[in-house]
Formats: C-alpha cells, structure tokens, sequence
C-alpha cells in the first residue's frame, strides 16, 4: 500500500532541476538528427539540380522559328471564259475538287474537228500502205514487160531486116527483068517496023515490058515497106529500152513510195498529237485541286476572261514543316532524326516532331545583300542556320498550324 508521501506531488521546489537534467539529456540528439536531416536535403537537392541541369542541358531551343510550307499556286492552262467558281477563301479542299469551270464550248469543237483530222490522216496513212505492196508489183512487172518488149522489138528488128534483104533481091529481080523486057520491046518495036515480026508479037513484047516495069514499082513500094517496118522497130527497140530504164528506178520507186507511206504514218502521228492536246484542253477547261489544303487569294470571279498561267488562286496544303533558325554556337551536337518538341504560339499545343536536315548556308548568306567580310570593318557576328523540322506523322493529321505562324522548338541533342 502506498504511503502517503509516496502519493503526495513533487513540490515547486524540486521540479525545475529535474527539466534541466532532461533538457541536458535530449539536446545533443536532437542536433545530431536535425544536422541529418539538413544534409539528407541538401544532397537530395543537389540530385535534383544535377538531374535538373542534365536535362535541360540536353535540349537547344530557340524562339526564332515559324511554321513554312509549299503553297500551291493553282493558275489556268487555258484561255477561256469563266462560267462557274466553286469555291471560296479558307474553304477546305480535297485533290481533284472541281474549284473553277471555264465555257467548254470552243474546246468541245476543236476537239471534234481534231477527230475528223485523225480519222483523215489515217485513212490516208492506210491507202498508202496499202499501196506500198502494189508499187512494188508494179514496178516489178514494168521491169519484166521492158525486158520482155526489148526481145519481142529486137526480133521484129530481126524480121524487118530479113524482109527488107529479101524485098531488095526481088527488085534487083524486077530490074533485072524489066531491063530485058525493055530491051526485047525495043526490038520488037524495030522489028514491027519493018513487018519482020507480026504485030502480035510486038503487043506481047510491049505487055511483058509494061508488066516487068509494073514489078519493079511493086518491089520498090515492097522494099520501102519493109524498110519502113524497119524504122518501126527499131523505134520500138528504142521505145522499149526507154521503158526498161524507166522501170530500172523501181528501187527508187519504191523508196519513193515508202517515203509517202511515212509522211502520211507522220501526219496521222500529228493529228494523233492534236486529238489528244484537244482532249487536254477540253479537260483543262475544268481547274482541280492539285493537293489537299486552304483555299487562300482567290481572285478569279464568274464572267472573268482569264489567259494561260494566270494565277486565279492558292491552295495552303495540310503539309508543313518548322523552320528554326539556331544560333551556330548551337549545332555542335545537332543530327538530322534527333526529335524535337515544338510549342505554338497561338494555343500553347506542344508537338512532336524531329530535325529533318540542317541548312546549306547561313541565313544571311542567303539575303539579299549578303555581308562581305572582306572589309575592314569586319565585326564578328554569331549567324544562324536554318534547320528544317517536320512533324511526325500521328501530328501532321490535325494540327491547326498555319505557315507564318511563331512557334518555338527544342531539339533533344543528348
């Protein structure tokens, strides 16, 4: 059982050495474990920093950069009127829209008379092959009809002459003859005039001389028959050699005749050229949209007469890319495929993308008027190069970047 003094609390007097012996006691384990402390967070720190250092120290960005791309120029491949505009400025389209129609009406009939020509052409690029096979009989037979004719004249020749021999011993015949009827009437016609012979046999002597003269004239007109046969062949000996040389060019004629098959296969070749530049015309008639994009500067109205190449409007493609241009003190560590994290001005939107290639020369070697630095006023200046960044492909499908636009890149070089 507890005894009274045992029960009974300590008195004001003693309590206060007790609290300095535990304060004595505590404070040196307390500045142990708070000096701990410190130093686990200052090395915690440290970590910290160093990781936070490491990995900015990986990245190189700059804010002079925007957004670029190919912007498509759509202009008129032909003349004509304009009769219908489907679209309008910041109007979405798709490759192959329909975005201006011109009047198809003159290039619907140059394209019909453009067929006529063709089916012309080619009726007479066939009719002349077709013919190139009989040019080349025909040639052919012309050579052996010539040769043929020159024997069949050569023979005739032959003959005239065998005639002509012979009609010419009939009239020395005949000669001979009458100059011995001739002679015999001369002297029957002494004899009668004397009454040594009758009468009779003058008249027979006369009849006989008359009949020999009459021979002579036939053979006469019979030898100059047969020389005018043959004078008659040989103008067709003549006529016939004529002809051979003439079928002798058959190589020419036929050559002649290729080359005219050619010229026609040539000309329908060309009208085959018109037709289809026709059919390109009455299609140019229609202007589509070469890519996807933005329909931007649209400057063509209906009624318009527009000319060849001229620029009727623009077509802002989904397609972009950055450019960003770093300072050179900052390529050391830049490769083409290192990726890259571009922040847009307009929204704040972060992109993923990667360094595609980096610029063949500095910016300014590129301006107008590039700086000489062959002077004497030489001043060194950090340039910039232009790196070209494009987007991946997950973030090239909707992203609201126009080109002109500031964005800001960081390229992961470590």
């Amino acid at each position: 059982m507890a005894t009274e003094s045992e029960n009974r609390p300590p008195s004001t007097e003693e309590a206060p050495p007790r609290k300095r012996r535990d304060a004595e006691d505590i404070s040196p384990r307390g500045k142990t474990r708070f000096k701990g402390i410190a130093i686990a967070a200052a090395v915690v720190l440290i970590v910290i920093g160093f990781f936070v250092w490491r990995h900015y120290a990986g990245w190189e960005s700059t804010d002079d950069a925007e957004v670029n791309a190919h912007i498509s120029s759509v202009s008129a491949r032909v003349a004509g009127h304009v009769v219908k505009v489907n679209v309008d400025d910041n109007q979405y389209v798709k490759t192959g829209d329909v975005l201006v129609e011109i009047d198809p009406a003159d290039y619907a009939v140059a394209l019909e008379r453009a067929k006529a020509e063709y089916a012309d052409a080619q009726a007479t690029a066939e009719a002349a092959r077709i013919g190139l096979p009989i040019a080349s009989i025909t040639t052919s037979s012309q050579v052996e009809n010539a040769n043929a004719e020159i024997q069949n004249s050569t023979a005739g020749l032959e003959a005239a002459q065998k005639q002509a021999e012979a009609a010419q011993a009939k009239l020395r015949q005949a000669e001979s003859d009458n100059a011995r009827a001739q002679a015999d009437l001369n002297r029957y016609k002494q004899l009668v005039a004397k009454d040594e012979i009758s009468k009779q046999q003058y008249d027979q002597a006369f009849a006989a001389a008359s009949a020999s003269a009459a021979n002579v004239d036939a053979a006469r007109s019979t030898l100059a028959a047969a020389q005018e046969q043959v004078s008659q062949s040989r103008s067709k000996i003549l006529q016939a050699r004529a002809a051979a040389r003439t079928a002798g060019t058959a190589p020419q004629q036929i050559s002649v005749a290729r080359a005219r098959a050619a010229s026609a296969e040539a000309v329908a070749q060309k009208n085959k050229a018109a037709l289809q530049q026709a059919e390109l015309n009455l299609k140019y008639a229609s202007i589509v949209a070469p890519a996807n994009g933005v329909i931007g500067r649209r400057s063509v109205e209906v009624g318009q007469n527009v000319q060849v190449g001229q620029e009727i409007l623009s077509i802002v493609p989904d397609d972009v890319w950055i450019t960003a241009n770093f300072k050179e003190t900052q390529l050391a560590k830049m490769r083409p495929g290192q990726p890259v994290e571009i922040k847009a001005d307009m929204n704040g939107r972060k992109y993923r993308g990667h360094l595609e290639s980096l610029g063949a020369a500095s910016g300014a070697r590129f301006s107008l008027l590039p700086p000489e630095n062959a002077t004497g006023n030489y001043v060194k200046v950090v340039q910039r190069l232009p790196v070209k960044i494009v987007l991946e492909k997950g973030e090239n499908s909707d992203h609201a970047l126009r080109p002109g636009m500031s964005v800001e890149p960081r390229v992961k070089v470590k």
